[in-house]
């Protein structure tokens, strides 16, 4: 266990994946809880992020992922310009074994005991039905149904977000902002990508689509049998003529094997983490790929879910989340001009804003 321990204490207090200003360590033996609760930055205000449940192979592989997440977190509040910091919650074990009333109402007495340093909200293993449990016992607590008070789906603008995002990149390397007689293959068609579709082809793309549920197809192709499908992301990564790539799915999706047989000049989709390693946002602009950095054009989600703070509203959310748009573009503008990949460019313009914040 020292070394375990060591090691934490080692990436938070040396590395540069650390920097957190706070680490809790919760568990209630009676329900079976054991979570990690990381807030990386509170410069712009309470930290935002969602609730990670996930059967980690180890305590010490849960604490690494807070940390990354409420990383990536405080990057994408920063981006939104939202008044919130980066935290990320991870519930340890599986949620379809452990999960239960008494694990999650002793969840949110652990959050309520931050005091509002950290408000949490859905992630993968979490649900709305489970926000609403949480905020039984903790008033911060967002991502709630709507009979709750709560925004419910945040797919719905995640998808908005997205599609902002794709017309930037539209605008910065074909001149216009639509992608009316484009090819845009997306993969992964689930809760946000089945929504970007019907953006694209309102617009007038031509749309080719992959998953690996069939129903998630089907659903599409039903409504939309002009919309083609490919055997796996494997052959739509390589169609000829494709102009966009959307990786909607899993993270890791731009790796060393995919980045050489992308057709596609630009990629920008709603996944998370979709650099598998440092360095691949070099091998995109090596290639002549325009990236949109995945937690600036994803961004939707956590205005939905920050405004539920304020008594939840639509047309204001979709106000926020088409901001995208413009902040994608800045970002494409300063990598142009510094010689810079977007990722790196949309780094330096977080940390701006938050070194600001602080005043420094």
């Amino acid at each position: 266990m020292t070394d375990v321990t060591d090691g934490v204490l080692h990436t938070l207090f040396h590395s540069d994946q650390g920097g957190h200003e706070q680490v809790v360590i919760c568990q209630d033996r009676a329900s079976g809880l054991k979570a990690v609760i990381a807030l990386h930055s509170t410069a712009l205000g309470p930290a935002l992020g969602g609730t990670r449940f996930y059967p980690y192979a180890s305590e010490a592989d849960a604490v690494a992922d807070a940390l990354n997440l409420s990383r990536g977190m405080s990057y994408k509040n920063a981006l939104a310009g939202l008044d919130h910091g980066g935290g990320k919650a991870v519930l340890i074990g599986d949620p379809a074994k452990i999960k239960s009333e008494e694990l999650l109402l002793a969840y949110g007495r652990f959050v309520a005991s931050l005091g509002g340093r950290y408000v949490t909200a859905c992630d993968v293993g979490t649900y709305v039905a489970d926000m609403d449990v949480v905020a039984r016992e903790c008033r911060w607590t967002t991502g709630r149904s709507p009979e709750n008070g709560g925004a419910g789906d945040s797919s719905v603008l995640t998808a908005f977000g997205v599609f902002q995002g794709m017309r930037a990149s539209a605008q910065h390397l074909w001149g216009e902002a639509t992608l009316r007689g484009r090819r845009v293959g997306v993969a992964g068609v689930g809760k946000v990508g089945h929504h970007l579709v019907e953006h694209l082809l309102s617009d007038g793309a031509e749309v080719v689509i992959t998953d690996v549920r069939e129903e998630s197809l089907r659903r599409i192709t039903d409504a939309h049998p002009e919309v083609a499908v490919a055997a796996d992301t494997d052959a739509l990564i390589r169609t000829e003529g494709l102009d966009v790539y959307a990786p909607c799915a899993l993270g890791g999706a731009l790796n060393d094997a995919t980045v050489p047989v992308l057709t596609a000049k630009v990629v920008c989709g709603a996944a998370n983490n979709q650099l598998a390693h440092p360095g691949v946002e070099k091998d995109l602009a090596d290639r002549s790929v325009l990236y949109a950095p995945d937690y600036v054009v994803n961004a939707g989600g956590v205005i939905q879910v920050a405004d539920e703070l304020h008594g939840f509203d639509f047309d204001r959310c979709k106000t926020k989340a088409a901001r995208i748009f413009d902040t994608t573009l800045e970002i494409f503008a300063r990598a142009k001009a510094d010689g810079i990949p977007p990722a790196a460019a949309a780094d330096r313009l977080a940390e701006q804003r938050m070194a600001e914040a602080r005043g420094h």
